[in-house]
């Protein structure tokens, strides 16, 4: 059953952003997927001087970057004349951008985002933990996008990073199409210590129901750094997406990731496919 049959991606002023949209629009063509882009940044921050009488300074939100919207725009239209399936374009004006992305999320089955690169400058008006943020408040699944490389809408090898969660699981049931049409899924699995079974016994089997038989297992990753372990494992083989929980929580409206999500997120030189 084809499940990917709405995806969103998401426009900014970057350079990358076309990478995106081109990968989201032939992932759509394979699936037979509608693809809404989505252009969503933040608007600048306009300092208002203080007023007499000693009041601290305020800022008002001023308006979004007028050339990093016509880039996207062009792209958007530029993609449109060459791909025959269907393309929507929408943007986000105003705050909250992260909370509005994700109302628009909830009714897509794919998200595709960019890995944040803190030297294109032209991303800085998209929040810096949008990525995550997206990730972790919409419960969707994103495919994020390395900030350089080439990347291909189906993959041949895939490392699968399994843990006995609900948030692995999710990852791994939406990723079953990719998984599906691999030539090789490498598995590398946590145990766990509250089940004496092996921890890829029913993996397996579940990974056959759905005729993804080109398993390969590695052996656990290293506790003390599992998220380099992971990508240095996915360089070593050559791996074209590695499909993984994404793990992490609100606090007093700070992001608290869990140690591998942050070092992937941060690190990863291919595509990943995540899902709270």
């Amino acid at each position: 059953m084809n499940t990917l049959r709405s995806i969103l991606v998401h426009l900014d002023g970057t350079e990358r952003a076309e990478v995106r949209l081109r990968l989201a629009h032939r992932i759509a063509a394979m699936h037979e997927s509608a693809l809404t882009a989505l252009f969503a940044v933040s608007p600048s921050v306009l300092a208002v001087p203080p007023m007499t009488g000693g009041l601290p300074p305020m800022s008002m939100a001023g308006e979004i970057d007028c050339e990093h919207r016509a880039h996207a725009a062009a792209v958007f239209e530029r993609l449109l004349q060459d791909q025959p399936n269907r393309s929507d374009w929408r943007e986000l004006r105003g705050e909250p951008v992260i909370e509005r992305f994700i109302r628009s999320a909830f009714t897509c089955d794919l998200m595709v985002l960019g890995q944040r690169n803190p030297r294109d400058t032209a991303g800085f008006d998209v929040p810096g933990d949008f990525v995550e943020a997206v990730v972790l408040g919409s419960g969707k699944p994103a495919l994020i996008v390395p900030s350089a490389g080439r990347v291909g809408p189906n993959p041949q090898k895939v490392l699968l990073a399994w843990r006995p969660t609900r948030e692995s699981a999710h990852a791994l049931s939406t990723a079953i199409p990719l998984l599906r049409s691999a030539k090789a899924v490498h598995l590398v699995a946590s145990s766990d210590r509250d089940d004496p079974a092996p921890p890829t016994a029913r993996l397996r089997d579940y990974l056959r129901l759905h005729g993804i038989r080109q398993v390969q297992e590695h052996r656990s990753l290293e506790d003390r750094h599992p998220g380099e372990a992971l990508l240095s494992l996915a360089d070593k083989l050559g791996a074209e997406l590695i499909v993984m929980g994404a793990y992490g929580h609100s606090r007093a409206r700070e992001l608290v990731l869990g140690g591998v999500t942050r070092t992937v997120l941060e690190a990863a030189t291919v595509p990943v496919w995540m899902a709270h």
